[in-house]
C-alpha cells in the first residue's frame, strides 16, 4: 500500500497535496496497489478521491491546528504502521522537509528528498532527483522494507484519476514529547498569493532603484494572478520584507513561470529559481547573468518593458474574458 501525507493549511488543501496524491497513484500502479491519503484537520476530504485516493485517514486534533514537525511526524508513521505502508509519499515543502528526517526515523525508512519522476524502477527500488540546487540529477536505490520519497513541486503534476473514496476517523496517540515545541503565534506578511504555492513568481531586484517603483512590479503581479518576490540586496536595503527574498540563501522557487525584472542573476540567486519551469529574464544589461540561464531574455529598461507588459497582459486578458 502506498501512503500519502496530504497537507493543508486552515482546513484547505494545497495544490502540492494534489500533485502527491496524482504521484502516489502513479507509484500505487506499478506496485498493483492502493493510495491511503492522512488528512490533518482538513474539509472536503472526498476531493482527494479525485486523484486518486482509495482511502483517507482523517485526523481531527486542535493540538495539531499549527504545523509541529515531531508531531505531525508521530500521526504519518502511526497511519504508515497501520496500513501496513510500503512507500510513504510527502512533498518538499519547507514544513514537509523538516518533518521529513523525523518521519525516517519512525519509520527506519530510506529517504529521498526533491524526487522528479517515478521510480525509474520498482525492483530494485531507485528514483531520480535533483542535486547540487538543481543542476544535476541523482537516481538513488531504497533498500528498506519502507520507502519515504519527497516529491519536488511542480515535477509531476496534477492528474485526474477519479476514484471512489472512504473515509476513516484516524485518532493517533500523541505524547507531550511530541509538543516540546509549541507555536506561539503565525503573523501573515500577505493575504495574497504566497511564494511557496505559486505557479507565478514575479521578483524584482536593484535595478527598480528603490521602493517607490514596486507599484508595477504588483501590478503584473496581479494582471498574472502572482506572487511578488525579490532578490537578497533589496530584501537587505529593506525595500522589500524578508518573506520575498528568493534564491539559495532565501526561499527555493519552483514555479512554473519565473519573471526577473532587473535582478543580474548572482549564481545564489539562480542556484534558488533553477527549479523554475520557465525563466523569464527583463534586464537592461546584456552581459548580466541571468540571460545564460533563461529561457527568454528582454534586453530593455524595466521601466518601459514592465508597464508596456502589463498593458497587454491586461489587453489579452480582455479579450478572453
Amino acid at each position: 500500500m502506498v501512503l500519502v501525507y496530504t497537507e493543508s493549511e486552515n482546513g484547505k488543501f494545497k495544490k502540492t497535496a494534489f500533485e502527491a496524491v496524482s504521484y502516489a497513484k502513479g507509484i500505487a500502479d506499478k506496485l498493483g496497489t492502493q493510495v491511503t491519503a492522512v488528512a490533518i484537520n482538513s474539509n472536503d476530504v472526498s476531493s482527494l478521491g479525485k486523484y486518486g485516493t482509495s482511502k483517507v485517514l482523517q485526523v481531527s486534533n486542535e493540538q495539531l491546528n499549527n504545523f509541529n514537525a515531531a508531531a505531525y511526524a508521530d500521526v504519518v508513521s502511526q497511519a504508515a504502521k497501520k496500513e501496513n505502508a510500503q512507500v510513504v509519499i510527502i512533498s518538499s515543502s519547507a514544513n514537509e522537509k523538516y518533518m521529513a528526517p523525523l518521519l525516517a526515523v519512525n519509520l527506519e525508512a530510506g529517504y529521498v528528498g526533491n524526487v522528479i519522476s517515478l521510480p525509474e524502477s520498482t525492483e530494485p527500488f531507485q528514483v531520480k532527483s535533483t542535486v547540487f540546487s538543481n543542476k544535476a540529477f541523482a537516481v538513488t536505490q531504497l533498500n528498506t522494507p519502507v520507502k519515504l520519497i519527497g516529491l519536488s513541486k511542480n515535477a509531476y503534476g496534477l492528474y485526474e484519476n477519479e476514484t471512489a473514496v472512504t473515509t476513516e476517523a484516524f485518532s493517533p496517540q500523541l505524547s507531550q514529547d511530541d509538543f516540546n515545541t509549541k507555536v506561539i503565534s503565525v503573523d501573515k506578511s500577505t493575504d495574497k498569493v504566497t511564494i511557496a504555492d505559486a505557479d507565478i513568481v514575479v521578483s524584482g531586484g536593484r535595478g527598480l532603484k528603490g521602493p517607490e517603483n514596486w507599484g508595477m512590479i504588483e501590478e503584473l503581479a496581479e494582471v498574472l494572478g502572482a506572487a511578488t518576490a525579490c532578490s537578497k540586496p533589496v530584501s537587505d536595503m529593506g525595500w522589500r520584507p524578508h518573506s520575498e527574498h528568493v534564491g539559495q540563501t532565501g526561499k527555493p522557487v519552483a514555479s512554473n513561470l519565473y519573471i526577473a525584472i532587473g535582478i543580474s542573476g548572482a549564481i545564489q540567486h539562480l542556484a534558488g529559481v533553477n527549479a523554475s519551469k520557465v525563466k523569464v529574464v527583463i534586464n537592461n544589461d546584456p552581459e548580466a547573468p541571468f540571460f545564460k540561464a533563461a529561457d527568454y531574455g528582454i534586453v530593455g529598461d524595466a521601466f518601459e518593458v514592465v508597464p508596456q507588459l502589463t498593458e497587454k497582459l491586461k489587453a489579452f486578458k480582455a479579450q478572453n474574458a
